[in-house]
Protein backbone atom coordinates (compact mmCIF):
# COMPACT_ATOMS: atom_id res chain seq x y z
CA UNK A 1 0.00 0.00 0.00
CA UNK A 2 1.22 3.54 -0.67
CA UNK A 3 2.18 5.74 2.23
CA UNK A 4 0.33 8.98 2.82
CA UNK A 5 3.31 10.88 1.43
CA UNK A 6 3.57 8.80 -1.77
CA UNK A 7 -0.06 9.21 -2.88
CA UNK A 8 -0.32 12.35 -5.03
CA UNK A 9 -2.91 14.74 -3.65
CA UNK A 10 -3.84 16.28 -7.02
CA UNK A 11 -4.75 15.12 -10.52
CA UNK A 12 -4.86 16.73 -13.96
CA UNK A 13 -8.01 15.43 -15.64
CA UNK A 14 -8.16 16.04 -19.40
CA UNK A 15 -11.77 16.72 -20.39
CA UNK A 16 -11.42 19.41 -23.06
CA UNK A 17 -11.13 17.39 -26.27
CA UNK A 18 -13.66 17.61 -29.07
CA UNK A 19 -14.25 13.85 -29.22
CA UNK A 20 -14.07 13.70 -33.01
CA UNK A 21 -13.89 9.89 -33.20
CA UNK A 22 -16.94 9.64 -30.94
CA UNK A 23 -19.21 11.56 -33.32
CA UNK A 24 -22.17 11.82 -33.72
CA UNK A 25 -22.57 11.37 -29.95
CA UNK A 26 -20.20 14.23 -29.18
CA UNK A 27 -22.14 16.70 -31.30
CA UNK A 28 -24.53 17.12 -28.37
CA UNK A 29 -22.68 15.73 -25.34
CA UNK A 30 -18.99 16.01 -24.39
CA UNK A 31 -17.13 12.72 -24.47
CA UNK A 32 -16.36 12.64 -20.72
CA UNK A 33 -20.11 12.64 -20.00
CA UNK A 34 -20.95 9.72 -22.30
CA UNK A 35 -22.25 6.92 -20.13
CA UNK A 36 -20.60 3.52 -20.07
CA UNK A 37 -21.95 0.93 -17.67
CA UNK A 38 -24.59 3.40 -16.52
CA UNK A 39 -22.13 6.10 -15.45
CA UNK A 40 -20.41 8.99 -17.25
CA UNK A 41 -16.82 8.07 -18.09
CA UNK A 42 -15.38 10.95 -16.10
CA UNK A 43 -17.22 9.72 -13.00
CA UNK A 44 -15.60 6.28 -13.22
CA UNK A 45 -12.24 8.05 -12.89
CA UNK A 46 -13.16 10.70 -10.32
CA UNK A 47 -14.69 8.02 -8.10
CA UNK A 48 -11.41 6.08 -8.24
CA UNK A 49 -9.50 9.20 -7.24
CA UNK A 50 -11.89 9.80 -4.35
CA UNK A 51 -11.38 6.24 -3.07
CA UNK A 52 -7.59 6.69 -3.34
CA UNK A 53 -7.73 9.84 -1.23
CA UNK A 54 -6.80 12.34 -3.94
CA UNK A 55 -7.88 15.75 -2.70
CA UNK A 56 -8.12 17.91 -5.84
CA UNK A 57 -8.82 17.27 -9.52
CA UNK A 58 -8.05 20.01 -12.03
CA UNK A 59 -10.42 19.47 -14.97
CA UNK A 60 -9.82 21.37 -18.19
CA UNK A 61 -12.88 22.18 -20.33
CA UNK A 62 -13.42 23.40 -23.89
CA UNK A 63 -15.93 21.46 -26.01
CA UNK A 64 -19.47 21.79 -24.56
CA UNK A 65 -17.80 23.09 -21.42
CA UNK A 66 -21.02 24.25 -19.76
CA UNK A 67 -22.31 20.68 -19.60
CA UNK A 68 -19.16 19.43 -17.90
CA UNK A 69 -19.12 22.27 -15.40
CA UNK A 70 -22.78 21.71 -14.51
CA UNK A 71 -22.21 18.00 -14.05
CA UNK A 72 -19.14 18.44 -11.87
CA UNK A 73 -20.83 20.99 -9.62
CA UNK A 74 -22.36 18.08 -7.70
CA UNK A 75 -18.99 16.44 -7.00
CA UNK A 76 -17.60 16.89 -3.50
CA UNK A 77 -14.66 14.47 -3.62
CA UNK A 78 -12.20 15.08 -5.00
CA UNK A 79 -12.52 18.86 -4.99
CA UNK A 80 -12.97 20.04 -8.59
CA UNK A 81 -11.03 22.99 -9.98
CA UNK A 82 -12.12 23.97 -13.49
CA UNK A 83 -9.39 25.10 -15.89
CA UNK A 84 -11.26 27.05 -18.56
CA UNK A 85 -10.01 26.59 -22.14
CA UNK A 86 -13.14 27.81 -23.91
CA UNK A 87 -11.19 30.48 -25.79
CA UNK A 88 -8.19 28.33 -26.71
CA UNK A 89 -7.76 24.57 -26.56
CA UNK A 90 -4.30 24.04 -25.07
CA UNK A 91 -3.70 20.31 -25.71
CA UNK A 92 -2.51 18.23 -22.78
CA UNK A 93 0.91 19.81 -22.35
CA UNK A 94 -0.49 23.31 -22.45
CA UNK A 95 -3.22 22.34 -20.00
CA UNK A 96 -0.60 21.20 -17.50
CA UNK A 97 1.42 24.39 -17.95
CA UNK A 98 -1.64 26.51 -17.20
CA UNK A 99 -2.40 24.50 -14.04
CA UNK A 100 1.16 24.47 -12.63
CA UNK A 101 0.39 27.06 -9.92
CA UNK A 102 -2.20 24.66 -8.52
CA UNK A 103 0.14 21.66 -8.49
CA UNK A 104 3.07 23.44 -6.88
CA UNK A 105 6.17 21.29 -6.42
CA UNK A 106 4.45 17.94 -5.83
CA UNK A 107 4.05 15.15 -8.41
CA UNK A 108 0.48 14.74 -9.62
CA UNK A 109 -1.69 12.23 -11.45
CA UNK A 110 -2.45 12.43 -15.17
CA UNK A 111 -5.88 11.26 -16.27
CA UNK A 112 -7.52 10.89 -19.68
CA UNK A 113 -11.31 10.63 -19.69
CA UNK A 114 -11.97 8.21 -22.54
CA UNK A 115 -10.81 5.08 -20.72
CA UNK A 116 -11.04 3.35 -17.37
CA UNK A 117 -10.61 -0.19 -16.12
CA UNK A 118 -12.08 -3.15 -14.31
CA UNK A 119 -9.99 -3.51 -11.15
CA UNK A 120 -7.94 -6.59 -10.36
CA UNK A 121 -6.99 -7.76 -6.88
CA UNK A 122 -5.59 -4.39 -5.73
CA UNK A 123 -6.63 -0.82 -6.63
CA UNK A 124 -4.42 0.38 -9.46
CA UNK A 125 -4.08 3.94 -8.21
CA UNK A 126 -2.73 2.60 -4.91
CA UNK A 127 -0.33 0.36 -6.80
CA UNK A 128 0.82 3.25 -8.98
CA UNK A 129 1.46 5.51 -5.98
CA UNK A 130 3.35 2.73 -4.19
CA UNK A 131 5.55 2.18 -7.25
CA UNK A 132 6.37 5.87 -7.70
CA UNK A 133 10.07 6.57 -7.09
CA UNK A 134 11.07 10.18 -7.80
CA UNK A 135 14.76 9.31 -7.51
CA UNK A 136 14.53 7.06 -10.56
CA UNK A 137 11.48 8.41 -12.40
CA UNK A 138 10.27 11.61 -13.98
CA UNK A 139 7.12 9.91 -15.26
CA UNK A 140 5.38 6.68 -14.23
CA UNK A 141 2.62 5.42 -16.52
CA UNK A 142 0.02 2.77 -15.87
CA UNK A 143 0.21 0.50 -18.92
CA UNK A 144 -1.90 -2.44 -20.06
CA UNK A 145 -1.30 -5.43 -22.31
CA UNK A 146 -2.09 -4.45 -25.90
CA UNK A 147 -3.74 -7.72 -27.04
CA UNK A 148 -6.04 -8.17 -24.03
CA UNK A 149 -7.31 -4.60 -23.66
CA UNK A 150 -10.70 -3.49 -24.96
CA UNK A 151 -11.02 -0.87 -27.69
CA UNK A 152 -7.36 -0.84 -28.76
CA UNK A 153 -7.29 -0.22 -32.53
CA UNK A 154 -3.61 0.75 -32.82
CA UNK A 155 -0.38 -1.32 -32.49
CA UNK A 156 0.44 -0.41 -28.90
CA UNK A 157 2.62 2.35 -27.45
CA UNK A 158 5.60 1.04 -25.47
CA UNK A 159 7.94 -1.81 -24.71
CA UNK A 160 9.12 -2.31 -21.14
CA UNK A 161 12.38 -3.77 -19.86
CA UNK A 162 12.97 -5.82 -16.71
CA UNK A 163 13.48 -2.65 -14.65
CA UNK A 164 10.15 -1.17 -15.71
CA UNK A 165 11.64 1.39 -18.08
CA UNK A 166 9.52 2.22 -21.12
CA UNK A 167 10.65 2.85 -24.67
CA UNK A 168 8.63 3.99 -27.66
CA UNK A 169 7.15 1.41 -30.03
CA UNK A 170 9.32 0.77 -33.06
CA UNK A 171 7.82 1.52 -36.45
CA UNK A 172 6.08 -1.39 -38.21
CA UNK A 173 6.01 -3.38 -34.98
CA UNK A 174 3.34 -4.14 -32.41
CA UNK A 175 4.28 -3.00 -28.92
CA UNK A 176 3.20 -5.17 -25.98
CA UNK A 177 1.87 -2.31 -23.87
CA UNK A 178 -0.57 0.58 -24.26
CA UNK A 179 -0.70 3.73 -22.15
CA UNK A 180 -3.92 3.66 -20.12
CA UNK A 181 -4.20 7.43 -19.77
CA UNK A 182 -3.24 7.31 -16.08
CA UNK A 183 0.18 8.26 -14.75
CA UNK A 184 2.22 10.28 -12.27
CA UNK A 185 4.48 13.10 -13.41
CA UNK A 186 6.80 15.74 -11.95
CA UNK A 187 5.67 19.36 -12.40
CA UNK A 188 9.23 20.62 -12.84
CA UNK A 189 9.32 19.06 -16.32
CA UNK A 190 7.09 21.93 -17.47
CA UNK A 191 8.77 24.80 -15.64
CA UNK A 192 10.34 26.17 -18.84
CA UNK A 193 7.59 25.09 -21.19
CA UNK A 194 6.01 27.75 -23.41
CA UNK A 195 2.59 29.23 -22.82
CA UNK A 196 -0.12 28.13 -25.21
CA UNK A 197 -0.96 24.78 -26.84
CA UNK A 198 1.57 21.95 -26.91
CA UNK A 199 1.55 18.16 -26.71
CA UNK A 200 2.38 15.98 -23.72
CA UNK A 201 3.86 13.01 -25.62
CA UNK A 202 7.27 14.65 -26.29
CA UNK A 203 7.78 14.91 -22.53
CA UNK A 204 7.19 11.18 -22.19
CA UNK A 205 9.65 10.44 -24.97
CA UNK A 206 12.30 12.77 -23.55
CA UNK A 207 12.03 10.97 -20.20
CA UNK A 208 12.35 7.64 -22.03
CA UNK A 209 15.62 8.78 -23.65
CA UNK A 210 17.19 9.20 -20.20
CA UNK A 211 15.68 6.04 -18.72
CA UNK A 212 13.30 8.01 -16.49
CA UNK A 213 10.00 6.98 -18.11
CA UNK A 214 8.73 3.95 -16.21
CA UNK A 215 5.65 1.78 -16.45
CA UNK A 216 3.52 -0.31 -14.12
CA UNK A 217 1.35 -3.02 -15.62
CA UNK A 218 -2.35 -2.67 -14.87
CA UNK A 219 -3.95 -5.34 -12.70
CA UNK A 220 -7.33 -5.89 -14.33
CA UNK A 221 -8.86 -5.12 -17.74
CA UNK A 222 -8.38 -1.81 -19.51
CA UNK A 223 -11.36 -0.36 -21.37
CA UNK A 224 -10.59 2.24 -24.01
CA UNK A 225 -13.80 3.89 -25.21
CA UNK A 226 -12.76 6.08 -28.13
CA UNK A 227 -15.57 5.31 -30.59
CA UNK A 228 -19.32 4.56 -30.35
CA UNK A 229 -18.66 0.92 -31.23
CA UNK A 230 -16.30 0.57 -28.26
CA UNK A 231 -19.11 1.38 -25.81
CA UNK A 232 -20.84 -1.98 -26.33
CA UNK A 233 -17.58 -3.90 -25.99
CA UNK A 234 -16.75 -2.11 -22.74
CA UNK A 235 -20.21 -2.67 -21.30
CA UNK A 236 -20.05 -6.39 -22.04
CA UNK A 237 -16.77 -6.67 -20.14
CA UNK A 238 -18.17 -4.66 -17.24
CA UNK A 239 -21.23 -6.89 -17.07
CA UNK A 240 -19.07 -10.01 -17.17
CA UNK A 241 -16.90 -8.70 -14.31
CA UNK A 242 -19.84 -8.49 -11.88
CA UNK A 243 -21.08 -12.04 -12.44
Amino acid sequence: MPTKSSMPDKAMVFAAGRGIRMRPLTETIPKPLIKVGGKPMIDHLLDRFALAGVGTAVVNVHHLADQIEAHLAAHSAPKIVISDERDLLLDQGGAIKKALPIFGDAPFFLCNTDAFWVEGAKPNLDRLAAAWNPDKMDVLLLVAATPTSSGVDWPGDFTMDGFGRLTKREERRVAPFVYTGIGIIKPELFARAPEGPFRLLPYFLKAAETGRLHGLRLDGIWLHVGTPAAIDDAERLIARSVL
